[in-house]
């Protein structure tokens, strides 16, 4: 069901085309830096060198959290859940971001990139400060990607490293309007702020069929453990009735075009570090298009944009329960695109619902009700 338009991303499922204000992934992705892909969202074109230079230099300069929510944070349980303690602090970021005389906080492209900034400071703040480490300030000479790995770490990474988790970036920066980014053009369509708009479409993303299928791909992976188990282990999911995490898509009806991508980053990773996750899965998605053409022949099913996460971000140290915070970290500069876009031409989105309950009856006085009473049949 069409539910709107936007100028941002476009999904065209049949082709297997993704594409950014008419930019198509299959170029942005080895060619542009998040950044430039940042800025083609939120300003309708690639930037100059001097735009761009601009650009990062605000994004760099806005990363700091309040330290208020940062002394929060080191007093959060170590067990909560990186996704928990991202929408939360995503939220508590609009109480030290100015408002006017009516509380309002402004939706400018300004709020846009505090948020763009610091999301990724957050998460690895969190990383860190679970594991009983001090946070690592960041820096503002580095890369939105090298930077979040430099947080993590306290050492700049490998080029290798840097170009996986950007071109990570890239690919999940937008999609349309999937389930988080229809919440965030919801609640901006009521003229809530943005960050209560981005905390809306954070906790949309949590869920498995969104945003937190990587971290059960993962999961999939390590209890294989061997690229000679894939298909036993396909075999056991299908008789118990379960699906294998990361592969088919509701848009997509044939290969994910952002799959190519990561799955190239996943193996070139592996050869820096350790290849058997890239093979593991390349061997898992074999087995599951083996299975599923003897039950069913002449279908396939394709790897999505969430399966090749799962090795890419694992080979950068990244463990599973993080995985749905960096999908959030890339998707941000669409979420708050759209935000922007909604706000431009504003109408309240209030969809309507077919109702199924009973029909009209008389109200029974309590004296004379009977248990069951007025219950849906």
């Amino acid at each position: 069901m069409v539910v709107g338009s936007t100028d941002l991303s476009n999904v065209e499922g049949q082709a297997g085309r993704l594409t950014y204000r008419g930019y198509d992934i299959h170029d942005l992705a080895p060619n542009a830096s998040f950044e430039e892909t940042t800025f083609l969202l939120h300003y309708g074109h690639l930037p100059t060198r001097t735009e761009l230079t601009k650009f990062k230099r605000d994004l760099g300069a806005r990363r700091m959290l309040p330290e208020p929510l940062l002394n929060g944070m080191q007093r959060l349980p170590k067990t909560a859940w990186p996704m928990d303690v991202l929408r939360t602090i995503v939220s508590g970021l609009g109480l030290f971001a100015p408002v006017d005389a009516n509380g309002v906080h402004p939706n400018t492209i300004h709020t846009a990139v505090n948020l763009i900034a610091k999301m990724p400071t957050v998460v690895a703040a969190w990383d860190r400060i679970r594991r009983r480490l001090e946070p690592i300030e960041p820096r503002h000479d580095l890369s939105q990607a090298a930077n979040f790995l430099y947080m993590r770490t306290g050492e700049v990474p490998s080029k290798t490293a840097e170009e996986a988790l950007d071109t990570y970036f890239v690919l999940l920066a937008d999609h349309s309007y999937n389930a988080s980014t229809f919440s965030a053009r919801v609640t901006a369509s009521t003229r809530a702020d943005m960050y209560a708009a981005i905390t809306s479409a954070i906790a949309t993303l949590e869920g498995d069929l969104h945003g937190g299928a990587p971290s059960k791909v993962m999961s999939m992976l390590l209890e294989i453990g061997k690229p000679e188990r894939a298909e036993t282990y396909v075999r056991d999911l299908v008789s118990r009735g379960e699906r294998v995490m990361g592969m088919g898509h509701r848009e997509y009806k044939v290969r994910d075009p952002r799959a190519e991508h990561l799955e190239r980053m996943a193996k070139a990773l592996g050869e820096t570090t350790d290849p058997r996750w890239y093979t593991i899965a390349r061997a898992l998605e074999d087995a599951a298009n083996k299975v599923l053409q003897e039950a069913k022949p002449g279908r396939r099913i394709y790897a999505n944009v969430e399966f090749y996460t799962a090795p890419t971000l694992y080979a950068l140290g990244i463990p599973g329960d993080e995985f749905t915070c960096m999908f959030a970290c890339g998707r941000v500069a669409g979420w708050t695109a759209h935000v922007l876009e909604q706000l431009k031409d504003n109408r309240l989105i209030r969809p309507q619902a077919t109702y199924s309950g009973p029909p009209v009856h008389p109200f029974i006085p309590i004296e004379a009700r009977k248990n069951g009473d007025g219950a849906t049949p």
